[in-house]
Formats: structure tokens, sequence, C-alpha cells
């Protein structure tokens, strides 16, 4: 039986997903699972990974969270103030492998 951790990380590999999928997956709270997601960006380096993070955005009208650097959702929308916030999603890749891309452009 793998820890939470290790098991979050091993979905993350497959698939990107929300804090709330995640949280179904692995029978945790959803705000359990945030501290998780900032321990596991914080070790993936010696690992040669990295989480990718697909940012929070308003729902109403369109303000991308990129420069965020929390893992929990923010509150509301600085632009139009309202609380609707299309959750961010998470995705491990290898590092490696990004950077090979990259180079062969």
């Amino acid at each position: 039986m793998q820890t939470d951790r290790k098991e979050m990380m091993t979905l993350l590999e497959k698939n990107a997903l929300d804090a709330r999928a995640l949280s179904g997956a692995l029978g945790l709270r959803e705000k359990e699972v945030y501290p998780h997601l900032a321990h596991i960006h914080r070790s993936l380096k010696a690992l040669q990974k990295r989480l990718v993070i697909t940012p929070y955005c308003c729902r109403l009208c369109g303000f991308t969270f990129t420069d965020r650097k929390k893992f929990h959702p923010p509150g509301r929308c600085p632009r139009c103030k309202q609380g609707s916030i299309e959750p961010a999603l998470f995705k491990i890749e290898d590092s490696r492998r990004r950077e090979a891309k990259g180079s062969s452009d």
C-alpha cells in the first residue's frame, strides 16, 4: 500500500487533475490535498520531474491567476470581484523530456 502522497504522484503522472478529483480518488478532504501538492512540488526536482500547473481562472471575466504561488484556490477574482473560479489542474511531467523537446525545435 502506497502513502497518500505517492498515490497522488502516480495519479498525476497519468492525468492532469484538480484538487477535487484528487481528493475523491484518495478519500481525502479537498483542503488536505493542497499541502501534499506543495510537498510534491518541492520534492520533484530531485526526481528530475516537475509539477505543471494549469492556473486558476475566473469563469466570468476570464482573468487567469498565472503568477499565483499558493496551491489553495483564490477566494475571488481581483478583476470582477466574483467568486466563480475554475480550478487549477496539476500534472507531473518528466523535466528531461521537456528539455529534450525544447532543444529539438
